[in-house]
C-alpha cells in the first residue's frame, strides 16, 4: 500500500447497497447506478471538463474508492491516490464510431466491478468537434441523494467557470467516508447504535411472520414470476400535496398510508410491514460525508378492518418520525436481528414491502390525465425475493406510482387494480377519506376476497423442509456450505439445522461465502437466501454442482 491509500471497513449506509448489488445478477446490477446529465458552456474546453473532473476526483476520495473482500472475507473500502479520471468521447457526427446512444447505453448497463473499478464514468459528448454535453454514471456505493445533489451544485458551478474562463472556490471538504468508517468502527459508535438495536429488537418481535399469508400462493411454474406498472397522475400530485396540508404531514406520509391500507385490504392482514428508505444525514457525526448514508427503515403499522384514514396517517406519521430516531446502525445487523427472530418462531420472518418517495421536481411527465401503463417483467427484481416495492416519483406536474409485485401475490390484473384503487382513496372528498376504513378497501379497489392462510409445515424452521417438493441435499452439498461458512466465520462447527446467522455467520461476509462456494463448483444461492432465516440444511438442498466438479 503507498502512503496516499487508505482502507477501513465499510460505512454502514453503504452496506445495503454492498448486499443488494451482490444479490443482483451482473446484467441486472445497472439498477444501482445514477445517471446524471450536464449541458456544458458553448466555450467550454474539453480540456477544462477533463481539468474539472480530475479536481473533484482529487477533493471527494469517495470518486476514486474501491470495495474488496479481505482475507477473511469483511468487505473493505480502498482509498486510491488521486490520478486523471478515464473521459470517454462520443461525437454526434457521422465518423462511423459509436454513437452517442451507444456509447452511453454500454457506460449506464455495464456492471461497475468495484473491486477495481472507481464508483464513477465520465462521457463527454461532441457537438461539431466540441464538448455540448457531460453524462456521469454513479453508483450507489458512493453517492444517495443528498450527495448527488451536493455533487452536482459543485459541477454546475464549476462548469459555468470554466466556460467562463474564471475560477470558483467551492467549500472546503471536513470529512471523507474513511473518517465516517473509522467513528462507526469505534466504541462511541457501537454504544450509540445499541438503542437502536434494542428499539428494532422489539419492533421486530410483533411483526407478522408473513402479511401476505392469505393471497400467497405458489409461484407460477410458467409465465411471468413478477408483475409491473405504473400510474401516471397529475390530479393525484395536487391531491397527496393537500392531503399533506390539511394534516401537517409529509407527501410521503400520504403515500405510505395509502400504501399501508390497500395492502392491508388486499392481503385481509390487520397490520402492514414495509422497508421503508430514509436518508440518515441527521443521525450521524458527520452528516455532510459524500458517500451514501441512506438505508431502509423497518416501518410497522397497525392496520386493524375498522380503522380509518386520518387515524392511521397519524400513526404513520408517528411512527416514521419515531423510526428515523433509531434508524442510524448497520443494516446487516438489522437483517441479524430479524434471523435471531426468524428462529425464534420457527419459520423465517418474511418483510415482504419496500416503500420509496423521490422527488423528481426538475422533471415534467407532459400527462394532462391519469395514465396506467404495464411495464416490461421486472425479471431481475423477482430474483431479489421481495413481495412487493412501490415507488412514487413526485415530478412537477404529476405524481407517478410504480408497483412490482410478485406473482405469488399478485397477479397481473391485480396489480392494475392496486394502482387504480390508490388513486381512486386519495381522490375521496376530504371528508369521505377522512372516514374511510381498511374493511372498505377491497370494494373501493375491486379486490377478490382473500383465503385462507396455507397450512404450514408442522416441523421447526430449524428443521431441515424435506416438505415443500425440495429434494433433500446430497452430503457433498451439505459438507461444502458447512466447511464454507465455517472458514469465513471463523467457526469450530456449524448446524445445519439452524440458519445462517443463528448458526453463527455474519450477514456482510455472505458475498464472501457465496463466491467461495462458487469457486468449488457449487451455485443456486443468493445473498438473501443465507440472510432469510431458513435452515443450512434446506439451503443446501438448492446449490447446484458444476458438471465438471461433479465428474
Amino acid at each position: 500500500m503507498t502512503a496516499a491509500e487508505k482502507t477501513a471497513d465499510l460505512c454502514w449506509g453503504q452496506r445495503y447497497i454492498w448486499l443488494r448489488q451482490h444479490q443482483l445478477p451482473a446484467d441486472a446490477q445497472h439498477e444501482t447506478h445514477i445517471v446524471s446529465s450536464f449541458p456544458l458552456p458553448p466555450d467550454a474546453p474539453l480540456i477544462g471538463v477533463r481539468t474539472m473532473l480530475n479536481y473533484l476526483v482529487r477533493r471527494h476520495e469517495a470518486l476514486r474508492t474501491t470495495y474488496e473482500l479481505d482475507g477473511d472475507g469483511v468487505p473493505r473500502q480502498r482509498v486510491h491516490p488521486p490520478r486523471g479520471l478515464p473521459l470517454v468521447t462520443a461525437s454526434t457526427e457521422s465518423t462511423g464510431a459509436e454513437s452517442p446512444a451507444a456509447v452511453l447505453d454500454r457506460l449506464t448497463n455495464a456492471p461497475f466491478d468495484l473491486a477495481t473499478e472507481w464508483p464513477i464514468r465520465a462521457c463527454v459528448v461532441l457537438a461539431g468537434g466540441r464538448p455540448s454535453k457531460l453524462v456521469l454514471v454513479l453508483n450507489h456505493m458512493a453517492f444517495d441523494a443528498w450527495t448527488v445533489d451536493r455533487f452536482e451544485q459543485e459541477l454546475r458551478a464549476l462548469g459555468a467557470a470554466i466556460g467562463g474562463g474564471r475560477q470558483v472556490a467551492l467549500p472546503p471538504v471536513r470529512h471523507q467516508p474513511v473518517d465516517l468508517a473509522e467513528y462507526e468502527a469505534s466504541a462511541a459508535a457501537r454504544v450509540d447504535a445499541e438503542p437502536a438495536l434494542a428499539y428494532w429488537r422489539e419492533e421486530i418481535r410483533q411483526l407478522p411472520t408473513d402479511g401476505f399469508a392469505r393471497r400467497r400462493r405458489p409461484a407460477p411454474e410458467t409465465g411471468p414470476a413478477a408483475h409491473s406498472a405504473s400510474l401516471t397522475s397529475p390530479d393525484l400530485l395536487a391531491a397527496s400535496r393537500r392531503i399533506a396540508a390539511d394534516y401537517q404531514v409529509w407527501p410521503s406520509a400520504v403515500h405510505l398510508t395509502a400504501y399501508a391500507m390497500l395492502t392491508a385490504g388486499y392481503a385481509g392482514a390487520d397490520g402492514f410491514s414495509t422497508l421503508a428508505f430514509t436518508g440518515n444525514r441527521d443521525a450521524g457525526r458527520y452528516p455532510d460525508v459524500m458517500t451514501c448514508m441512506f438505508s431502509p427503515l423497518l416501518m410497522r403499522l397497525d392496520c386493524p378492518a375498522e380503522a380509518g384514514f386520518a387515524e392511521i396517517l397519524a400513526a404513520a406519521a408517528a411512527r416514521f418520525e419515531q423510526g428515523q430516531q433509531h434508524s442510524y446502525l448497520p443494516y446487516d445487523e438489522l437483517l441479524e436481528l430479524i434471523a435471531a427472530d426468524s428462529d425464534r418462531r420457527g419459520a423465517p420472518v418474511r418483510l415482504g414491502a419496500e416503500f420509496n418517495f423521490l422527488s423528481r421536481a426538475s422533471q415534467d411527465s407532459k400527462a394532462r390525465r391519469t395514465r396506467l401503463v404495464t411495464n416490461p417483467v421486472p425479471a431481475s427484481w423477482a430474483s431479489y425475493g421481495a413481495d412487493c416495492y412501490l415507488r412514487v416519483y413526485e415530478l412537477r406536474d404529476a405524481a407517478v406510482v410504480s408497483l412490482q409485485a410478485a406473482g405469488a401475490v399478485l397477479d397481473a390484473e391485480t396489480t392494475a387494480a392496486f394502482l387504480r384503487g390508490y388513486e381512486r382513496l386519495l381522490l375521496l372528498p376530504a371528508p369521505e377519506l377522512a372516514r374511510i376504513r381498511v374493511a372498505e378497501l377491497a370494494e373501493l379497489a375491486g379486490f377478490s376476497t382473500p383465503g385462507q392462510p396455507a397450512e404450514q409445515p408442522a416441523q421447526s424452521a430449524r428443521q431441515s423442509d424435506r416438505s415443500a417438493g425440495q429434494p433433500p441435499a446430497d452430503g457433498a452439498a451439505e459438507r461444502a456450505l458447512v466447511a464454507t461458512i465455517a472458514e469465513l466465520n471463523g467457526l469450530s462447527s456449524v448446524d445445519l439445522a439452524r440458519n445462517y446467522v443463528t448458526a453463527g455467520g455474519r450477514v456482510l461476509r455472505i458475498p464472501a461465502v457465496l463466491a467461495r462456494l462458487a469457486a468449488l463448483g457449487w451455485t443456486g444461492l443468493a445473498v438473501y437466501d443465507l440472510a432469510g432465516g431458513l435452515p443450512l440444511a434446506t439451503l443446501a438442498g438448492r446449490l447446484v454442482q458444476s458438471a465438471e466438479q461433479a465428474a
